[in-house]
């Protein structure tokens, strides 16, 4: 009787989902709606989009599952997340993006940057690069979301990843932007929701928030011998400043996506949805909510599941999950929470998981579409109709594909592996795209010294910098795409007979390609900045919104 109600809710929950798609396709007319919601977005269906795209099942799943490892540490994301994410976001990046969008006429993120520095191949060139790997992150959220629909609803799980990745292919290519916003309010509202119950009953199970943090702080002299080793000083505390453990969660996790939030061309094109900065600031206070009711929740619950699986069955929360990270939230919520939770939990998840990859699917099809077939190879598009669209439509279902067959393969391959797909999917992507985007970003909105040249070296060298260090330094990255041992025998070049190869604090082999690859995109930007042509002052005037656009 119970797996007839969960099948009936995600059916339900399945025809309101499509509803919403059909309701974003009777509304959008034209390339500006596909593309930007006709720009006069409700500053809560933003906030909520905004939030439901950042927040996948990496956030819940992934990293809930990791703070299950490393502890309340973990927090130090949110915090970064709030201001980063959120209030510089909104405040400062979103009012100057949606400015210069609306003046340039730009329609998605790369077009953003094209038009700024007045190069087709920046457009074009940071196209190829959310196109190219785009599909990794894409396909680590499919994979959370499949497995979990898989094992609730006990149907296989190709047929999972199938059916999950047509419903959304089918109200994005439909709806577009508008039916990718119409959905993530709905799906928000739903994780809001099933995040908060979450909370409120693993506190009151534990005997209430005082108590449940002291029974944690208690076992840590519980942690295994080899995470002492690594740094772990137990589930309440930072890991030993400077350790392999530190490195991880420090660089990896809180500075790696704290800080590629702001790059991410998903996240930044929302900013062009609304009306103006009264609509932005609104949002502050939704979105901050929302993110502290993600990401805390799931630390906070992933940290205490410590708790739960010790008076159980003795033993901590990684070695109840069988050393599974992303297993230990789901075991917890199987194991702990009522039965009816189940369902609500489940929802949740999807929510998450189709939040984002509808957006990471409008982005990539609008990558390929617009940025990449008609603007960077000068195709051109269609004035007007919705077949202004089409070529990114047809951007979405190729996105899709790659990203369903990566899903697949590597579910198949290095899921067996043991291997952490779906948060190192994730933190991955967020640190290439800081790297590569942000320096020209932060330079386009706010200084006029930023020059074409510099631009592209800085995208270039960042690019290039984070993926080489990826490959082949840092160990867990270089370890997981074998192609390091392939061509020279070692798991990471940074890691000698010796042991990991270090300089005072930085152990190479733990520091994250964000560490490298950020800061050596910042130099050659500012550098090549000064021994380059300066753009048109014009041009500047008109970004800089000294001097109307035209008419």
């Amino acid at each position: 009787m119970f797996s007839i109600w969960m099948t009936l809710s995600v059916v339900v929950y399945l025809l309101a989902i499509g509803y919403l798609g059909y309701c974003g396709y009777k509304s959008t007319a034209g390339a500006t709606d596909f593309l930007l919601a006709g720009r006069r977005t409700h500053p809560y269906v933003m906030a909520m989009s905004y939030g439901a795209t950042f927040i996948s099942t990496s956030a819940i799943v992934g990293f809930g599952g990791a703070a299950g490892v490393f502890g309340m540490g973990l927090l130090w994301l949110t915090v970064l997340n709030i201001f980063c994410g959120i209030f510089l976001a909104f405040v400062f990046f979103g009012g100057r993006t949606r400015r210069m969008g609306l003046r340039l006429d730009a329609h998605t993120f790369p077009e953003l940057l094209g038009r700024r520095f007045q190069s087709r191949f920046i457009q074009g060139g940071a196209a190829v690069l959310i196109f190219v790997f785009m599909p990794l992150y894409a396909s680590a959220v499919l994979i959370g979301a499949a497995k979990y629909l898989s094992q609730q609803l006990h149907i296989p799980y190709e047929v999972a990843l199938f059916i999950f990745s047509a419903l959304i292919t089918l109200y994005v290519v439909m709806g577009g932007m508008k039916g990718v916003m119409y959905s993530d309010a709905l799906q928000g509202t739903i994780m809001l929701i099933g995040m908060t119950v979450l909370i409120v009953l693993t506190y009151w199970h534990m005997g209430g928030v005082s108590e449940a943090h002291a029974k944690l702080t208690a076992m840590a002299d519980m942690v295994p011998v080899k995470l002492q080793q690594g740094g772990h000083r137990g589930w309440t505390a930072m890991p030993a400043f400077g350790s392999p453990l530190w490195w991880t969660l420090v660089s990896t996790i809180v500075m790696g996506v704290g800080i590629g939030v702001l790059a991410q061309p998903q996240l930044a094109v929302r900013y062009m949805t609304v009306k103006g900065q009264r609509e932005l600031n609104r949002a502050v206070a939704v979105g901050g909510v929302f993110i502290l009711m993600m990401t805390g929740v799931a630390f906070v619950v992933g940290a205490l599941t410590n708790v739960y699986f010790q008076e159980t069955m003795g033993k901590i929360a990684i070695a109840a999950a069988g050393g599974d990270v992303e297993a230990i939230i789901p075991m917890y919520v199987k194991g702990r929470m009522p039965e009816w939770f189940s369902v609500l939990f489940m929802l949740t998840l999807l929510s998450a998981a189709m939040s984002t990859i509808s957006s990471q699917i409008h982005a990539m099809g609008t990558s390929a579409g617009r940025d990449f077939y008609e603007q960077a190879l000068g195709h051109g598009a269609k004035k007007g109709g919705r077949g202004g669209a089409m070529a990114s439509r047809v951007g979405v279902v190729v996105g899709v594909l790659v990203s369903v067959y990566l899903g697949y393969y590597l579910e198949k391959t290095m899921g067996k592996a043991g291997v952490e797909i779906v948060a190192r999917g994730t933190s991955i992507f967020f640190g290439l795209c800081a790297c590569a985007f942000l320096p020209m970003y932060v330079g386009g909105l706010w200084t006029r010294s930023i020059t074409k040249a510099a631009a592209i070296a800085g995208m270039l060298s960042g690019a290039l910098a984070s993926f080489l260090w990826m490959l082949l330094i840092h160990d867990t990255t270089a370890k997981a795409l074998l192609f390091c041992k392939a061509v020279f025998g070692r798991t990471s070049l940074a890691v000698g007979e010796g042991g990991p190869l270090s300089f005072g604090p930085f152990v190479w082999a733990y520091v994250d390609p964000l560490i490298i690859g950020l800061p050596l995109a910042i130099v050659v930007t500012v550098v090549v900045s000064l021994f380059t042509k300066k753009l048109d002052e014009s041009h500047l005037e008109l970004c800089m919104g000294v001097r109307p656009p035209r008419r």
